[in-house]
């Protein structure tokens, strides 16, 4: 059975004039502007657009205008080897305006990631680590602290399962993984990251949906570890879970009673990754991998995992689709818009779930007080009557 309904609410609403009057037996025409759900992308694109272009030929530009007619969440990259790639000279200005742009439009923001072995600051190396701890702290409190009310929430830590046997590369994350351990790295990240806001939501994030993530989830939480949210990566290069696989994912993580969050989905519209592959990082994309066929399997594949997800996991509170371009990561063809910049039927797809189907709108008539009774999807509306007009919520 469909649990849709517990995504909406019912709310008596007041509404006034500019003068703060009540608009008795008044017509008032109202519409959802904003989810409390939040349907997310990553927002890279956009952030490097805005900084190439400047924040008023963004406004203007095709992609910017795709992005934000649909999304109401994107993610930022925060990754340490690309934020800081000289010690001391962090990119926070290119960052700060990209976030500052997306949050004037309404935008909620969130930082990927604090802390992640991959991606790593390489001129870490030379410190010992005691210090490449204390630099770690350090970033956490200057990041954090910095973009606090603009950003306010991380990923705080990155795919912690793998981490301290990650054999790649030498890395300085993964050596303070296994002097501490998994979660006596995960304590001291999170609470870095809460002493410089206490109202910040953070995830533990991984790709790693078995067992021993479970595992880590409590440990860490009978460690104390204040988890706001569990971070589930949903890759899908190897081809489409399916139902039975979600549920599977869905009953294990859901049993801990915290918000979850799908941080990074996927779908190609191209050739799938060999299941013999173990890492997506080895499979090699051409350039023109997407095809007809596979954008018409990639627009299917959402419609059915977005519709099970947010119509029957109320639990879920956020989907993010990683990549809203084509070649954004491992060169695959896994966005919502083509190299080219036009739109796949992916995108019409999600568009046409978030704005058409998941979505409220009506008339009501106020009683002689200037108050209606209205019944939606939870989030944010505007409203008009007449010459008034105004905004209230559905939480």
């Amino acid at each position: 059975m469909s649990k849709i309904e517990e995504r909406k609410s019912t709310g008596q609403i007041l509404f006034t004039d500019s003068n703060g009057k009540p608009l008795a037996n008044a017509k008032i025409d109202y519409s959802l502007s904003n989810h409390k759900f939040l349907f997310g992308c990553n927002g890279f694109l956009v952030s490097d657009l805005v900084n190439q272009l400047g924040e008023e030929d963004a406004e203007k530009n095709e992609s910017v205008k795709q992005f934000l007619d649909v999304f109401n969440f994107a993610t930022l990259a925060f990754y340490w080897g690309s934020f800081e790639p000289e010690e001391g000279k962090p990119r926070t200005a290119e960052l700060m305006q990209a976030a500052k742009f997306l949050r004037n439009h309404g935008v909620t923001l969130k930082g990927h990631p604090l802390c992640w072995h991959t991606v790593c600051a390489d001129w870490l190396l030379k410190y010992d680590n005691k210090t490449i701890l204390e630099k770690q702290i350090g970033r956490i409190h200057r990041e954090v602290e910095g973009f606090k009310g603009i950003i306010d929430m991380w990923d705080a830590i990155n795919e912690v399962v793998i981490m301290p046997v990650f054999d790649r590369y030498d890395n300085a994350v993964t050596r303070l993984c296994r002097e501490h351990g998994q979660t006596g790295l995960v304590k001291k990240i999170f609470d870095a990251a809460k002493e410089s806001n206490q109202n910040a939501t953070l995830l533990l994030n991984d790709f790693n949906m078995s067992p021993a993530y479970e595992k880590l989830i409590e440990e860490c939480l009978d460690a104390g570890v204040k988890i706001d949210a569990i971070g589930l990566q949903s890759h899908q290069h190897q081809g489409c879970w399916g139902m039975e696989k979600l549920e599977d994912v869905l009953s294990r993580f859901e049993r801990f009673g915290l918000p979850i969050n799908f941080t990074e989905n996927t779908f190609v519209s191209g050739e799938l990754v060999p299941p013999e592959l173990d890492d997506l990082n080895d499979y090699k994309y051409a350039d023109d991998a997407s095809t007809p066929e596979g954008e018409e399997r990639q627009a299917k594949w959402i419609e059915e995992f977005y519709t099970q997800i947010f119509e029957n996991h109320p639990q879920v509170t956020a989907i993010t689709n990683w990549d809203f371009n084509d070649g954004a990561w491992l060169n695959a063809p896994s966005g919502l818009i083509r190299r080219n910049g036009t739109v796949k039927p992916a995108y019409y797809t999600l568009k046409k779930l978030i704005k058409e189907k998941w979505t409220t709108k009506g008339t009501v008539t106020t009683d002689e007080n200037g108050y209606a009774q209205i019944s939606g999807f939870k989030g944010e509306y505007i409203w008009s009557s007449g010459n008034n007009d105004g905004k209230f919520n559905l939480l």
